[in-house]
């Protein structure tokens, strides 16, 4: 028989079944895209709830029943929340208010300082014929754009005031859940039960409670670097003189949530101000001592807190940070690596079938 007579016409058929069940599928992705927003903060309430599960059972082993338990933790952290707000905030609005003001000036003293007639890079202009003494035209341009920052900060507070208080039916609804899920002895599965399509429920309440046990650590883990590197570098700049050491330091705690990168974008404002401070000397000292702190974390503190809780390489932390502030911004951000530690499970049972299958 020849080649080309085997070959067969092929009929796809369209059922009024498969048309009805592509249009549910529609129908639900339309309904998730609406609800994106109540969605985003149940998985916060869910990770909150998770990240206090190892505090719920370490005081279980005191013989504390679950309910004082959860208690105790939720008001020692509103207690903590607001204490840090009452001692740190004030400072810091106050260092940030100060920057504002004095940006500009900053930035033009460090111009003058590389730049300017007797500044560190003035000879390499003048060999290669560029005038000294006047500003690069590289930071007149950024100084310009910095000029207007004041003014644009300014216009900005009512924005910002209307988000803040925008967020904050969003922040209750967040702690009324979480606290809701961790009073139940079993309440995020019981949850996951209900939302999860029938003959699935076994297998996503197992990845869950292997997702749980490393969202827990992992946040306690995050919170313990961010406070480290947050004593570790106010200590540091406070002793060797460097204005604005309060908001450096929380710059550097908060930034310690990006693998690899992070340290250096808290370094760069900490050795500009050094610079604009105590000249190329003291510069050179904060950034040999930025760079100790950042090995001390790399080496000793990231790896035992959270690369092995987590299992998830930090190039992957780093586009779930992305991809997160770009879908939801600062919640998006909190529960970025949560979700990528979830998927990596996920993916992990799917790389075991396809070895049982091979």
């Amino acid at each position: 028989m020849k080649e080309h007579e085997k070959i067969r016409d092929t009929v796809i058929s369209i059922t009024a079944g498969t048309i009805v069940k592509g249009i549910i599928i529609l129908a639900c992705a339309w309904a998730l895209w609406i609800l994106r927003d109540l969605i985003l903060v149940i998985t916060t309430a869910v990770i909150l709830a998770s990240s206090i599960e190892p505090g719920i059972k370490f005081l279980g082993k005191y013989r504390v029943h679950r309910i004082p338990s959860v208690l105790l933790i939720y008001v020692g952290l509103a207690g903590l929340f607001f204490g840090l707000i009452y001692i740190f905030i004030p400072p810091i609005i106050s260092e940030v208010a100060s920057i504002t003001q004095n940006l500009p000036d900053i930035m033009h003293s460090v111009d003058q300082s590389l730049f300017g007639g007797n500044g560190l890079l003035a000879p390499a202009f003048s060999q290669a014929g560029a005038s000294t003494g006047t500003a690069n035209p590289l930071f007149t341009e950024l100084l310009n754009k910095i000029s207007g920052m004041g003014g644009a900060a300014s216009r900005g507070v009512l924005s910002t005031v209307g988000a803040v208080f925008g967020g904050v039916f969003s922040f209750v609804l967040i702690v009324v859940l979480s606290f809701y899920f961790a009073m139940q002895e079993r309440g995020i599965e019981n949850f996951l039960k209900i939302i999860i399509p029938f003959g699935n429920e076994a297998y996503a309440t197992n990845l869950w409670e292997r997702s749980k046990a490393k969202i827990g650590k992992w946040m306690q883990g995050q919170l313990l670097l961010g406070v480290l590197i947050f004593v570790l570098v106010y200590l540091g700049l406070t002793i060797f003189g460097v204005p604005y050491a309060m908001t450096l330091a929380l710059i550097a705690g908060l930034l310690e949530i990006i693998p690899v990168f992070g340290p250096i974008m808290s370094a760069i404002p900490g050795v500009v101000l050094a610079f604009t401070t105590g000249g190329a000397t003291l510069a050179i000292i904060i950034a040999g001592f930025y760079l100790l702190v950042q090995q001390f974390e790399s080496h000793l503190i990231y790896p035992l807190v959270v690369r092995k809780v987590v299992g998830v390489p930090p190039i992957l932390v780093i586009l779930a940070l992305i991809i997160g502030a770009e879908l939801a911004g600062f919640l998006g951000i909190l529960i970025s690596v949560p979700v990528a530690a979830a998927l990596m499970e996920f993916i992990e049972d799917i790389e075991r079938k396809k070895g049982m299958i091979a």
